[in-house]
């Protein structure tokens, strides 16, 4: 198991149980919820399946006392946090993406993100050993931005220009934290590794030197732009495409877009929170547009072909059935979202039968007669007969 899942998993949460709970306590929760999200009782149900391998991996652990042991010193050992944000679902406050090297969102450029190679020994008995550098690639930031797209933009993709500002290397000390002319010197205390150890009993703990911060050097003379951290705020303009499909309040992963690495280091990834406005004909359900489309009482009743239009191109042809009722809804294939293996959903057009307002003198004797031809038929007959046998 690896250091980060000793830290950020509460596999008593998972449980559901106090980190009091006695063996058979463990194991009676263990017991039920496997019966609940085993996957021969939830097949397909990946939900459940991802769930059950999650129980299963808590069980493992505080079933075995000194595997549990092991894991209570850790999360009490950290449980007063090393700064920065609160991590989800662990409650340490601090971010796990930044202690373990930056794999997930708001990779910090200071200290945070240098702490991942520093637990490596942690549980390793007798001493722990440092094999990263100072001088070790690093993962860039990752940046987020929102943008607000039109439904059709939306529906079909479209390519967007953001400007973006993240952290970068320092122009004007080109990311070494000294002022021009000078160049840090190597951290006596940690001699250029950037960490001390202390050996805590059970623990071989790695923890960042004090005096360079886990940097591995010193700068006697700072870089006056950049104040000796080596990174500055940077702004630019890059050009994003949005996906077909995206719906709104989705948030898109652009990878390799956001702030660029260190040391030759990947740069992070760009998340982008889309906003949609409403269009004013079209709605959207899942891939499929809908639509409402106004018919007459005579169309309705004989059967007709209606025009349609559609989001992108020429309207199209709709039969429509004699006898076709009030909110009856027709699919139109293929003329709908565009999904990410290339094809389209559906075109949903519910009918809306459209009384006249006004009539004249031919139209109402016209619909007095047809009144008077059907008057022996009662389309409430059958709905006030149900009713009264209830």
């Amino acid at each position: 198991m690896s250091t980060k899942d000793y830290l950020e998993k509460d596999y008593y949460a998972v449980l559901g149980v106090p980190k009091t709970a006695t063996a058979d306590e463990i194991k009676k929760a263990y017991r039920k919820l496997a019966r609940q999200y085993h996957p021969d009782s939830n097949q397909g149900d990946a939900t459940k399946e991802a769930k059950f391998k999650e129980v299963s991996e808590a069980y493992d652990v505080l079933s075995d006392s000194k595997r549990r042991k092991e894991y209570d010193e850790a999360r009490t050992l950290f449980g007063s946090g090393v700064g920065g944000q609160r991590a989800g679902g662990g409650g340490f406050p601090f971010d796990f993406g930044d202690l373990f090297g930056g794999t997930g969102q708001g990779t910090s450029g200071g200290t945070g993100d240098r702490l991942g190679d520093l637990f490596g020994g942690l549980f390793n008995r007798g001493g722990a050993t440092r094999t990263g550098t100072t001088t070790r690639p690093r993962r860039g930031q990752d940046v987020e931005s929102e943008v607000t797209l039109t439904f059709t933009e939306a529906a079909e993709g479209t390519t967007v220009s953001l400007r973006l500002t993240s952290s970068a290397a320092c122009t004007a000390c080109s990311g070494t934290g000294a002022k021009a002319g000078t160049t840090p010197r190597v951290c006596p205390t940690c001699e250029g590794t950037g960490a001390a150890s202390r050996n805590l009993g059970n623990f071989a703990f790695s923890e960042p030197c004090r005096d360079c911060k886990g940097r591995g050097l010193i700068v006697d003379d700072p870089c006056p732009v950049c104040e000796g951290s080596g990174r500055a705020k940077s702004t630019r303009t890059i050009q994003a495409r949005i996906p077909a499909g995206v719906a709104d309040g989705q948030r898109v992963k652009l990878k390799g877009k956001g702030a660029p690495g260190e040391n030759g280091g990947p740069a992070g990834d760009l998340y982008i929170q889309t906003h949609v406005k409403q269009h004013a004909v079209f709605g959207r359900a899942g891939d499929n547009l809908t639509i409402t489309v106004p018919v007459t009482f005579t169309e309705a009743a004989l059967g007709a072909e209606i025009k349609v239009p559609v989001l992108k191109g020429l309207p199209v042809t709709l039969r429509i059935p004699p006898g076709t009722p009030n909110g009856r809804t027709f699919r139109v294939r293929g003329r709908g979202v565009t999904r990410k293996d290339g094809t389209k959903g559906d075109l949903l057009a519910t009918v809306e039968v459209v009384v006249p307002q006004t009539l004249d003198d031919k139209s109402r004797e016209l619909l007095t007669e047809f009144n008077t031809a059907t008057a022996g038929e009662d389309p409430r007959a059958e709905l006030i007969q149900r009713a009264r046998s209830e």
